[in-house]
């Protein structure tokens, strides 16, 4: 092998090393989240709500989808009446969404089946440079174990205006919105904005 070769190898080496050390450090780590950012919308209880209405404002009923998982199961929203929904829409490349993945995973392990909880974590997989393979190791490295359904078009995002992500609707009992926050949540955060879920 020549100089030059060698070099390329040693290179690619390197920096394959340390793009591994910085995934091991990264992963299944809920590292604390800088809330600076997060903007968290909710009813005042100043004005008059639609209740019932299809839409996204409070007291809405979101726009209703069908979307299949990464194991092949369809995932209905209206169905999970009856339960509090967190509604997540994230995407593989987002450092907001890997910083708030953990949070999300050690709430779904310690608390929703207890709190009567699911989440819903709808991946933006129209955006994922490497579609479905991304995610599917994005979620096995993280260790994921709730709802990620494929938004593999793109439409449902739209049509809950996702302009930012992570974005997160709360949704009661009801199906209704509750919450809307833009931002990425910590542990705490979330348990405070599920307590407060009808």
């Amino acid at each position: 092998m020549n100089k030059k070769v060698i070099g390329y190898v040693i290179a690619a080496l390197l920096i394959g090393s340390m793009v591994v050390i910085m995934v091991n450090e990264n992963l299944k780590k809920a590292d604390p989240i800088d809330k600076s950012n997060v903007l968290i919308e909710s009813k005042d209880g100043s004005g008059e709500f639609a209740a019932g209405e299809v839409g996204l404002d409070f007291g809405n009923l979101p726009p209703d989808f069908e979307l299949t998982t990464l194991d092949g199961d369809t995932l209905k929203l209206s169905e999970l009446k009856g339960k509090k929904v967190v509604l997540n829409f994230w995407a593989t490349w987002c450092p907001p969404c890997k910083a708030e993945m953990p949070h999300m995973q050690n709430y779904y392990r310690n608390s929703a089946e207890e709190n009567n909880v699911e989440i819903v974590a709808v991946n933006l997989t129209s955006s994922e440079n490497r579609g479905v393979k991304v995610v599917r190791e994005f979620i096995d490295s993280y260790g994921l174990t709730f709802k990620i359904p494929l938004d593999e078009t793109g439409i449902v995002g739209e049509e809950y205006q996702v302009f930012q992500i992570p974005t997160t609707y709360m949704l009661n009992t009801d199906g209704t919105i509750s919450q809307i926050v833009k931002g990425p949540m910590d542990e705490a955060t979330l348990e405070t904005l599920i307590d407060d879920l009808d």
